[in-house]
């Protein structure tokens, strides 16, 4: 009989969550497990793409790379969304070991690599059967490139982490249990197994291998990797970078629409070459809206949800201030202006604006109150008629532009600024149909500072400029936000430019470069203590 100890599961799995001191053994199935036979390999997969939809949502990975950020922020407001300071927290990078994002990220990570551990060793030791025609080989590396996957996230995220490569079976003691390894050499056990992987996985780009790691997928995934290179471990990687976009190149197309990568089920996109795929009814998680809308902005799709109180999740003013007017990113990212419902109504506040027309206004007055209609909010995933809570737009994590905008930046940092500019480019060209000249840029535009005025705000207007040392290649950096916000690059970005612990924006002064990576959480480190050292 299939027998588990529960709290060393849990520590086992490092997901960080606090266990109790009963040591009992539980029953978790009346099955052995050694007299079950899996004959679907997909479906013993399933778990591990699963997992990946813990991702996202208002206290975990997407949302902390993005409010940590001069980007996004979630202010409090008269409906509330304090909780505590766990938002404003990240905004101002006073966060700290307890703060739930932290653990939710933790959480979701590990047990992806602990799920992609179990199904390796399945696959290896036939417990997992292959059906005729199927070989074991290429299952095994899609799962490797997936464990790879979220050791990037957490080497990203954490820095130093345990890495764990194999189920852990049984019971242990503290000395048994995991401790760090340094962030360079978890980066080079991504690499090497991405490289290791890509030869057995498909080529294929159809709806049998969407949301999986085919070839493309893993090496969208480490030209990634690659590109934060210097940040990892001290020494770029740029050219490698290149190579691995360089082989991606024609597989994929820009959609012709920007809003259509977004759009709900869009599984058809010739754009996106990895999502985590999600559904409204079977595959829940992926809520944007809730935590960004207002509520009153459940008749702009007839809903059949109601957003949470007047919303939290919103642009910050300065970074609005950087688009140009002619770029179509900006209305097709943002909700601004006076809000209807769908019968051509106005939306009316229940708080501060009472019986009034919600106007959604750009500027704040900090980022840590603001009144109900009070910033830009999420326009860029379609929000359908008749939604749940729960969406079903698949999140696009790696797609076409980011690989181009990806060779863009090597060539630039290489020292081809015009090849550069021609992918830039051709990015920006869907975006400026109404003035077609616009989307036209130079080597020269991409050397430029950054157009974002960064500084400390108090009631609406910069008070403290901070640092205002040129940003290199700024104007580079200007188009992977416009192109890239609310898909959880920017705080990757900002650390690569070496902008994140340096500048000030809305509330947020620098507090130290110790905040490029997060803590990790608490309760993971009451559970084994060798996460101290």
């Amino acid at each position: 009989m299939k027998k588990i100890n529960s709290c060393i599961y849990l520590l086992l799995l490092i997901a960080g969550m606090a266990c109790n001191n009963n040591l009992d053994e539980i029953t978790y199935s009346q099955v052995k497990e050694d007299a079950y036979k899996y004959t679907d390999p997909y479906k013993a997969m399933g778990i591990v793409y699963a997992n990946m939809r813990g991702l996202f949502g208002h206290t975990t990975y997407s949302i902390a790379q993005e409010a940590s950020t001069d980007e996004l922020v979630m202010p409090a407001n008269a409906s509330g969304w304090d909780d505590g300071g766990i938002y404003k927290r990240m905004h101002l990078h006073t966060w700290n070991s307890e703060n739930p994002q932290m653990s939710n990220m933790w959480n979701s990570m590990y047990v992806g690599v602990s799920n992609a551990n179990r199904v390796i060793e399945q696959l290896d030791t036939g417990k997992i059967q292959m059906p005729a025609g199927l070989d074991k080989k290429n299952f095994v590396a899609e799962m490797r490139v997936a464990r790879a996957f979220f050791y990037w996230l957490l080497l990203d995220n954490f820095g130093d982490v345990p890495l764990v490569t194999k189920p852990l079976h049984g019971t242990a003691s503290q000395n048994d249990y995991p401790g760090k390894t340094a962030r360079k050499d978890v980066y080079q056990f991504v690499v090497n197994e991405i490289l290791a992987a890509i030869p057995d996985l498909s080529e294929d780009i159809n709806q049998n291998t969407y949301g999986r790691f085919n070839k493309w997928a893993a090496k969208a995934l480490l030209a990634n990797v690659y590109l934060n290179a210097a940040v990892y471990t001290g020494t770029p990687q740029w050219e490698a970078c290149l190579a691995q976009c360089n082989d991606i190149a024609g597989k994929y197309t820009l959609e012709p629409v920007y809003r259509d990568i977004f759009k709900t089920n869009n599984e058809r996109s010739t754009e996106i070459i990895f999502a985590v795929p999600f559904d409204e009814n079977v595959a829940g998680g992926f809520l944007y809206e809730m935590f960004s809308w207002h509520g009153a902005f459940k008749a702009k799709s007839n809903m059949q949800a109601t957003p949470w109180g007047s919303g939290s999740a919103m642009a910050i003013s300065q970074f609005i201030d950087t688009y140009d007017a002619a770029d179509q990113r900006l209305p097709d990212t943002w909700l601004m202006g006076p809000q209807t419902g769908m019968d051509g109504k106005p939306l009316l506040g229940s708080y501060d604006r009472a019986g009034k027309q919600l106007v959604l206004t750009k500027d704040l007055p900090d980022g840590l109150y603001t009144g109900e209609s009070e910033g830009y909010r999420m326009n860029k995933f379609e929000v359908k008629v008749g939604a749940k809570p729960d969406l079903s737009n698949d999140f696009p994590f790696f797609r076409y532009a980011q690989v181009l905008l990806m060779k863009a930046e090597c060539l630039l940092r290489t020292g081809h600024s015009d090849d550069a500019a021609l992918l830039v480019t051709q990015v920006r060209t869907r975006d400026f149909k109404t003035d077609p000249a616009k989307a036209t840029v130079t080597g020269a535009d991409l050397l430029k500072n950054s157009v974002y005025h960064y500084g400390y705000v108090q009631n609406y207007k910069i008070t403290d400029p901070g640092d205002a040392t040129a940003v290199q290649y700024g104007r580079f950096l200007d188009e992977l936000g416009w192109e890239f916000v609310w898909e959880s690059y920017r705080r990757r970005d900002m650390i690569r430019f070496g902008i994140y612990t340096k500048k000030s924006w809305l509330s947020h002064k620098p507090n130290g470069d110790e905040r490029r990576i997060f803590p990790i959480p608490q309760q993971a480190v009451n559970a084994n203590p060798k996460l101290n050292n």
